[in-house]
């Protein structure tokens, strides 16, 4: 009986461990509570009913003497099937990793889960401990997380001094940061790109922004010949980016677009703007700041720090570096680019979309001050690589995507459909909408739906719930009914794109693509 109570139950237990993980993992390990907050907002999913009902069925059994004991193991193993395969047909972006820090959580959960193991073989009667600590699985894997607090303390202290020494015995390195709500990862790819032409730099890879990123990218890829170490600075509330600026030191700092992403976890707009400040108000007197003219919340930012100071714009000609005469066709742009001594110099990219013309004004700015010639800069600009998940063009059959499914924004999803817009064929977008905007959320997404009223032929919504505010835009609008398909996966949106036999070429833009933990159920 002990056995089968073990070869019925773990493998259902394993399979709900690594589901929570996961959970756990694509909520940053817990950072300012997203996993606790995830599980309030999901309790369903959390406190699964037929857990419940076992756990039930387990304490009644007890006092029954455990007459249906094999039939609770049994019921348990079906459990175990069903929920294998909703998980095998579920859509999964990002799998668990298994990390140095889950490897240590799998340990701690798996002495918690001993114990009552070890009560079981003593005493059938103490069977519903299991039942109890498996209903109650999301919190083991908080309370586990808990437990190996001190641990992680110790491992985030080692490595992070480990790459602070080594920044310290590196004292020709030159560190610049980047940061702001939106862009942040073009913007550090487009800086290394148009760097590399003429010096040897590192960039922080993927999206490597947080402490545990930098302080990896330090240990591991960082190199006695790199000229420059471009940081890309990510937070989800104040004080977040002193603590990169502390680690790091940037002599410079490149603010790109602020707005409101992350503002449920901010608070407010004026959070935002400070925090994002934290960057250039961290950098060293002989230090330099890019910033840019056509974002209010930089422009009305009183600046503490008397480091200098470069302007980059498109709309405001009274940028030390603007932008004009822009021509974007479907292979990339071309723009002149306007420079303090008045000389203007024609400029080349593969890349597509006014943001990215803000984040190349950028590396152009950094690189003339850092002594490259026009020629070095217009070859830089045109060596750009298209940046995966941000407007990158692909082609794929008798439709061509714009994929820009990176971490979609108010402003960035606004330029995207002006991308979307301007494209010769069939316009169709495929979104799931914009999360973490706070009090705003709805307000934007509405909007957004909106703007895709006047520019796509075809809406493909992804997630029911999610999408209700730009399915409220679009409706409001006018738009036709009949053009509106709602889905729960993204791949049926290809599905439904081959079934319409589509006789010209088509474009399709996939705007924003959620992380697992916002995946709906049918």
């Amino acid at each position: 009986m002990i056995i089968l109570v073990y070869i019925f139950v773990i493998p259902y237990l394993l399979i709900l461990t690594k589901h929570n993980l996961h959970i756990f993992q694509q909520n940053f390990y817990n950072e300012n509570n997203r996993y606790l907050k995830w599980g309030i907002k999901n309790i369903k999913e959390v406190l699964n009913i037929f857990d419940i009902l076992l756990l039930i069925l387990n304490i009644i059994n007890i006092y029954i003497k455990n007459k249906y004991l094999m039939l609770i193991n049994i019921l348990y193993l079906v459990l175990y099937i069903y929920k294998y395969n909703n998980l095998k047909k579920e859509q999964v972006k990002i799998p668990l990793k298994i990390t140095s820090r889950i490897k240590r959580l799998l340990v701690t959960i798996s002495i918690i889960y001993l114990l009552p193991f070890i009560f079981i073989y003593f005493n059938l009667y103490n069977s519903y401990l299991i039942n109890l600590l498996i209903t109650i699985n999301f919190l083991v894997i908080y309370i586990a997380n808990i437990i190996n607090k001190p641990i992680e303390k110790y491992v985030f202290h080692y490595y992070k001094s480990k790459a602070m020494k080594k920044l310290k015995n590196m004292p020709n390195l030159e560190v610049i940061g980047i940061t702001g709500s939106y862009g942040k990862t073009s913007s550090k790819n487009i800086l290394n790109d148009i760097l590399s032409v003429k010096y040897n730099t590192l960039a922080s890879p993927k999206n490597y922004n947080t402490q545990y990123g930098l302080i990896m990218t330090i240990n591991n890829y960082l190199d006695k010949y790199n000229d420059y170490f471009i940081a890309e600075m990510g937070a989800f509330k104040r004080g977040r980016i002193k603590l990169l600026c502390d680690l790091v030191k940037p002599k410079y700092g490149i603010l790109t677009i602020i707005g409101e992403a992350h503002l449920e976890t901010f608070k407010s707009k004026e959070n935002i703007q400070k925090g994002k400040f934290e960057l250039i108000e961290s950098l060293p007197s002989d230090g330099l700041a890019i910033l840019n003219r056509d974002d209010p919340y930089q422009v009305s930012y009183k600046l503490k720090n008397n480091c200098e100071v470069k302007w980059i714009g498109i709309d405001n000609k009274d940028a030390d570096i603007y932008a004009s005469d822009i021509k974007m066709t479907k292979d990339g742009m071309e723009f002149l680019v306007h420079f303090e001594d008045k000389r203007r110099v024609l400029f080349k990219t593969k890349l597509l979309g006014k943001p990215n013309i803000y984040n190349i004004l950028a590396g152009i700015a950094f690189g003339e001050y850092a002594h490259m010639s026009d020629s070095e800069l217009q070859r830089g600009v045109s060596l750009i690589k298209p940046i995966e998940h941000r407007l990158e063009i692909k082609k794929l059959s008798n439709y061509t995507i714009i994929d820009d499914a990176y971490n979609s924004n108010p402003v960035g999803s606004s330029m995207a459909l002006d991308v979307l817009k301007m494209m010769p064929g069939e316009k169709i977008i495929v979104t799931p909408g914009m999360i973490e905007l706070g009090d705003n959320e709805y307000r934007q997404n509405y909007e957004f739906g909106s703007k895709i009223s006047e520019v796509a032929d075809l809406v493909i919504l992804v997630g029911k719930k999610q999408t209700k505010p730009i399915l409220d835009g679009l409706k409001d609008k006018g738009y036709d009914n009949n053009k509106i398909k709602i889905i729960n996966d993204v791949k049926e949106a290809f599905t439904i794109v081959d079934n319409l036999k589509i006789k010209k070429d088509a474009y399709i833009l996939l705007e924003n693509d959620l992380p697992d933990i916002f995946n709906e159920r049918k």
